[in-house]
């Protein structure tokens, strides 16, 4: 419907070089508009079915769990790891478990409201940043940013466990 009206659409605006067929145009349009509301209205009901978001925030809390973990071991094996290395460490135990994050946040503001959507994410997008922080710098040879901000980015990230948590507790 969304390609269909908005070809037609853009066809009857071109068809004639004076005039525009403003009927079918705006039927074009208006087919376009329906498809995007109709497939809106499909990925809400899909996104917001009660086992879809209790699977999601199962994903949220276990993939939070992890990157924490992985955070954790980092921060206290810093000391014996070269700091070139840790651009590498950050791609091998993050990228997949962020990702998985990232797929399934949207459940937090659906069960929670976007005030605690705001709480989690907030920290997370700071875990996040200083996680690519501790890349860059792992990358050009800074040994002390690599460290300082392996610690703020476990911060940030447990932070953000402990508000998924709390929230799960308080809505039980």
């Amino acid at each position: 419907m969304i390609t269909v009206g908005f070809l037609g659409g853009a066809l009857a605006s071109v068809m004639d070089n004076e005039t525009v067929r403003w009927g079918y145009f705006a039927c074009g349009m208006g087919l376009g508009v329906a498809g995007v509301v109709v497939t809106r209205k499909g990925h809400r009901k899909q996104s917001t079915a009660e086992g879809k978001l209790a699977e999601n925030i199962e994903a949220v809390e276990t993939s939070l769990g992890n990157i924490v973990e992985n955070i954790t071991r980092l921060d206290e094996e810093k000391e014996s790891i070269s700091p070139y290395d840790f651009r590498h460490k950050v791609d091998e135990l993050f990228l997949e478990e962020i990702a998985r994050f990232v797929e399934a946040r949207e459940s937090i503001g659906h069960l929670f409201g976007l005030n605690a959507y705001g709480e989690v994410m907030t920290r997370f997008a700071a875990g996040e940043r200083y996680l690519n922080r501790v890349w860059s710098a792992s990358a050009d040879g800074y040994v002390d940013e690599v460290n300082d901000y392996v610690g703020k980015a476990r911060e940030q990230f447990t932070d953000s466990l402990e508000r998924i948590r709390q929230l799960k507790a308080t809505a039980q």
